[in-house]
């Protein structure tokens, strides 16, 4: 009888540990915080690009100087402007005498310009985004905001918009403003430098990638030369090195913005993509302008090995349970939603079943009429782990449910009708429980 117990309790035990075992392999299963990857940077995140799905992180709320990846959020103005027509690629501006002084000091990373000078919008952004000329990011954002100062102000009203929260924009191109010669911007002081957290880098990579994807058509030109045809030619190298064909290339990738300075390190918010699944990583204050690219490489490394994405819900797809939203006075009460997009998340290989989903109506009445795509409710996706970190957006993702077609208004005979039915039905349980009174 002992025998047959003790072989029936090794049974239990042997149950328990892979149960254990499999429970663990789950919960970790993004490893946010995977110390194996030993990330040698003041701040790392991983995420996929298209949900912002957190993969792996490291110190990545604390705000940080981020020197010249500042420019993702000059390359994000300049790509506003253009798409509202305020200004052009082919537009020339003239530039100041202060953009001027700052593309003189090769000592920063620049494109001399001349003093009165006149160049094109796209030359100055190429050279911005290429060679992260600074007079050159100057020259822009004096044409967009009128002053630097303007200029700074914008930056920071669009982090908020965009739900940025570490943020701090002092300049438009991430140096100390006492690099600026006397000239930063006006309510600013000499010690003051851009911050941003490593998720506000990825969050703010993840609105450049999605509202103006052409951004990646300059982001990964190795070489180019300024002004080619110009009395002052310079030649341009990317200061990406993971680019194809340069000194630290890595296959997928194609962006998106280096930095340095002494306060903020080597940094580098970088993009790739392999077998359809983008990510953006970034790394703050790492050692030496070639740690930056072996520790993205870590992390690239880690994302692609690990993780696959699934397309959970097409476009125009309707949520079991909560195919209809009710909408008052109009022809059809209950009105058909589907996706405003398809849902794509990164799945660990070998995982199916580890996101969970919920409804999450407007906040406001909905009466007809109502347009086609009008958002009606919510759909939100988050990890059914307690302890998953979520996305850059917070613990869920949240995805429109928009109207199939338009939604007419019911005519007044028919909302006469309902008023009156209304009324009977209010009367009717009214005296139902008048009468259950009785009792």
């Amino acid at each position: 009888m002992k025998g047959m117990f003790r072989k029936q309790m090794v049974a239990i035990v042997t149950v328990l540990t892979l149960f254990c075992s499999m429970f663990f392999t789950y919960s970790s299963a993004f490893a946010e915080n995977n110390s194996a990857l030993n990330v040698e940077a003041g701040a790392a995140l991983l995420v996929e690009a298209n949900s912002g799905k957190i993969l792996y992180q490291k110190n990545a709320d604390e705000s940080l100087a981020i020197a010249s990846m500042t420019k993702m959020m000059t390359e994000y103005l300049v790509h506003e402007a253009i798409a509202k027509g305020k200004i052009k690629w082919d537009q020339k501006t003239k530039v100041s005498e202060y953009a001027h002084i700052i593309s003189q000091d090769r000592s920063l990373s620049n494109v001399p310009l001349e003093n009165g000078g006149m160049y094109t919008v796209k030359e100055l952004y190429e050279a911005m985004a290429i060679y992260s000329a600074n007079g050159a990011t100057i020259a822009l954002a004096e044409l967009i905001g009128g002053s630097e100062a303007n200029f700074a102000k914008m930056m920071n009203d669009k982090a908020k918009e965009l739900g940025l929260q570490g943020y701090k924009f002092v300049n438009a191109t991430g140096l100390i403003n006492k690099d600026l010669k006397g000239k930063h911007p006006e309510g600013t002081s000499p010690d003051d430098e851009n911050k941003m957290s490593a998720k506000d880098c990825a969050l703010l990579a993840q609105h450049l990638l999605q509202d103006y994807p052409k951004v990646l058509d300059t982001a990964k030109i190795t070489k180019k030369t300024f002004q080619k045809d110009g009395k002052y030619p310079i030649d341009m190298s990317n200061w990406n090195w993971m680019l194809k064909g340069l000194v630290k290339g890595y296959e997928g990738v194609d962006g998106l913005k280096t930095g340095h300075t002494d306060q903020a390190g080597y940094c580098f918010t970088g993009t790739a993509e392999r077998n359809g699944m983008r990510l953006i990583s970034v790394v703050i204050k790492t050692n030496s302008e070639t740690a930056r690219f072996d520790e993205t490489k870590k992390l690239f490394d880690y994302g692609f090995t690990n993780f696959q994405t699934k397309t959970v819900y097409p476009k125009a797809s309707q949520v079991k349970g909560h195919e209809t939203v009710h909408v008052n006075k109009a022809k059809d009460t209950e009105v058909p939603v589907q996706t405003k997009k398809e849902i794509v998340l990164p799945m660990p290989k070998g995982s199916q079943d580890i996101y969970k989903t919920d409804f999450k109506a407007v906040n406001k009445e909905n009466e007809a009429p109502i347009k086609k795509g009008t958002t009606l409710g919510y759909m939100t996706v988050s990890a059914k782990d307690p302890n998953d970190v979520g996305f850059l957006t917070g613990k869920s993702m949240q995805v429109d449910l928009v109207t199939k077609q338009e939604v007419e208004k019911a005519n007044w005979f028919v909302l006469s009708m309902r008023s009156i039915g209304s009324f009977f039905s209010g009367l009717w349980n009214g005296t139902v429980d008048t009468v259950k009174g009785w009792f």
